[in-house]
């Protein structure tokens, strides 16, 4: 009855967990854990930060050759002749009964407004729009190079759990094995037809295998913490379940060129070039005329004479510096010298990317090499374990034996397993090293 009970109970409990739908553990697809890491990553948000940071500096640039307009107002009061005649002829109050001398307390309220606009500065406002839009420009690759860089991170991040759960997977086979070698040799042992140095033999394989178990599972404990930290997740330890079959790990193809130059840190580079040299442009500006035009309407009253009125004031401002120290060619050959060491700078990252692009291809060729090889091997293994284990348990194999055979086919599984997920890996990298998404859109 307590039995029955128990069983009830215990059937009770599931309902109530399928009835209440409790959280279960997320299989997680490549393709999610991109999608995650681009919205959660630090690195991520930095780069959308600098674009956002560009985007400011080019309206602040804009503004420049915008008319300006500012409003302004006062009220003062004063005896002072000077001040006192010019409030008294602005409000169209004077008299020439006037004291000059001795005017009296007069007071006035102004308010005026000011439009003012750049008629030409030099090319200087031309110039920082330039600079300010390719700037805009070369953060946007910077995000997008970013942007690539954490994908292929995910990327190794996913198949490093991948690689971490397949060996998990070859060594609890392993295990696995030696159990059943240890069953059959105690049983042949209780006959009398195995040594006892022979099951102690077994018995000490299986408990070192179980030693590499529990060391394969730490890997994976440590891919998992990895796999939380490029996707801006707390690793709490939880663990991470990947999906059986996920296609995007197809979608790591290799790319059908190996050409560089749309690479976004070139581009970015390429564009940061353009904001130098129009960075030259308006250090030079500094020696031009500048000529600006000028517009004013203001309105004047005073309570003292009891009178008010308003005038306007209109006009064209003409500025050229003669000389000025020599500032502006101290600017200028700045401005030069920094546009001559981003060259040299873009054609060092030029031939840096075309050495990455070759360690790349050559890591490709290696990982292909490795899987055929793998693979082969493994065929090879699971064969001769197949052949052994027989043999074995027909008393026509030696412990030792039976030993490396299962050891032999417990690492070609793990190298199988690396392999692949290293030829991925190695994909992934040379899409990148190329200019393109690690998986393919």
């Amino acid at each position: 009855m307590k039995l029955k009970r128990m069983n009830m109970t215990m059937v009770g409990m599931a309902f109530l967990v399928a009835s209440t739908g409790l959280p279960q553990t997320q299989r997680w697809t490549l393709q999610a854990a991109i999608d995650t890491a681009l919205q959660n990553s630090p690195d991520a948000q930095v780069a959308q930060s600098r674009i956002a940071g560009a985007e400011a500096m080019l309206e602040e640039a804009r503004s420049y050759g915008m008319p300006q307009l500012s409003v302004k107002s006062s009220y003062m009061q004063t005896d002072s002749p000077m001040m006192a005649f010019g409030s008294i002829l602005n409000q169209r109050a004077f008299d020439f009964g006037l004291d000059f001398n001795n005017p009296g307390r007069i007071d006035n309220l102004n308010a005026s407004a000011v439009v003012g606009l750049n008629l030409y500065a030099g090319g200087q406002v031309a110039a920082g729009k330039k600079a300010a839009e390719a700037g805009l420009s070369a953060a946007t690759f910077d995000d997008e190079a970013a942007r690539q860089a954490l994908v292929a991170q995910t990327v190794k991040a996913y198949l490093d759990i991948r690689k971490a759960s397949e060996a998990v997977e070859a060594v609890r086979a392993g295990v696995k094995a030696y159990e059943a070698a240890v069953s059959n040799a105690q049983l042949r042992y209780d006959a009398g037809q195995v040594l006892k140095s022979d099951l102690l033999s077994l018995e000490v394989q299986l408990a070192q295998t179980k030693e590499q178990l529990a060391q394969a599972r730490h890997f994976k404990r440590l891919a998992e913490r990895g796999f939380a930290f490029v996707l801006g997740l707390p690793a709490d330890g939880s663990e991470v379940v990947l999906s059986l079959d996920d296609s995007g790990v197809k979608r790591i193809l290799e790319p059908d060129t190996y050409d560089y130059s749309g690479r976004p840190e070139l581009q970015a580079l390429r564009e940061r070039e353009k904001a130098a040299s129009a960075m030259r442009s308006l250090a030079a500006g500094g020696g031009r005329p500048k000529v600006m035009g000028f517009a004013s309407y203001q309105y004047d009253q005073g309570w003292e004479t009891e009178n008010g009125a308003d005038s306007w004031l209109a006009g064209v401002a003409v500025n050229i510096d003669i000389f000025d120290g020599g500032r502006t060619a101290s600017k200028v050959k700045q401005a030069e010298a920094q546009l001559a060491a981003l060259r040299q700078h873009i054609r060092k990252a030029e031939l840096g990317i075309g050495l990455e692009v070759e360690q790349a291809r050559l890591a490709v060729e290696l990982a292909k090499e490795r899987v055929a090889v793998t693979e082969l091997s493994l065929a090879q293994a699971e064969e001769s374990a197949s052949l052994s284990r027989s043999r074995f348990e027909a008393g026509a194999l030696l412990t030792a034996e039976l030993i490396g055979v299962e050891g032999r086919l417990m690492e070609a599984r793990m190298r199988r397993a690396i392999a692949l997920a290293d030829l991925k890996i190695a994909i992934a990298q040379l899409r990148k090293a190329v200019g393109l998404f690690p998986i393919q859109n």
